[in-house]
């Protein structure tokens, strides 16, 4: 029984997913099915939409308009997940959903 005990304590920890966390994934395969490139990257100025949204700045995309653990769209959806869970609305199921919402959503008010 010692030797258990002492396997679980070397293992580490694994983390839950939050159900920010697990929206967040979904819709990280939303997009993927439906974009192959970030939906508001600009491929004439490689210029990152959101930066403007989340960021308040603007600025060329890091990624080369590659979504895939990029911290701007991460915090973008972090974003649009407090604005709907503190409005108590209905959290979107696909990411177009959210893609038609985007810049309507004031997230400073």
């Amino acid at each position: 029984m010692a030797s258990r005990e002492k396997h679980r304590v070397n293992e580490e920890p694994e983390e839950e997913a939050t159900p920010e966390k697990r929206w967040i994934q979904k819709m990280m395969k939303s997009a993927r099915r439906y974009h192959k490139l970030c939906p508001y990257y600009d491929k004439k100025t490689r210029q990152c939409l959101l930066m403007v949204t989340v960021e308040g700045r603007q600025g060329k995309c890091d990624k080369d308009g590659k979504f895939e653990n990029c911290p701007v769209f991460i915090k973008f959806l972090e974003k649009m997940y407090k604005y709907y869970t503190e409005r108590r609305k209905v959290l979107p199921n696909d990411f177009q959903d959210v893609v038609n919402q985007a810049f309507l959503i004031d997230f400073n008010a």
